[in-house]
């Protein structure tokens, strides 16, 4: 069974790194593809879709803790 504290983790620094390890591999993935679209996005946005990177940091270490429980 995966630490949901350590699945947080993972998940707000690398957003689905955390599904990743709770055991969704496609979950992951969905969320790490959508961390490459709003990188790619904020480089040419700027300080806005910072504030949305992390808010969905914040939701994806959320989603992981509550997987991982």
């Amino acid at each position: 069974m995966a630490n949901p504290i350590l699945a947080a983790i993972l998940s707000f620094l690398i957003p689905g790194l955390g599904q990743i390890y709770a055991g969704d591999m496609k979950k992951g993935l969905i969320f790490i593809v959508i961390l490459i679209v709003l990188m790619v996005v904020g480089f040419f946005t700027g300080f806005l879709s910072s504030i949305i990177n992390i808010i969905f940091s914040i939701y994806a270490a959320y989603d992981a803790y509550k997987m991982a429980q």
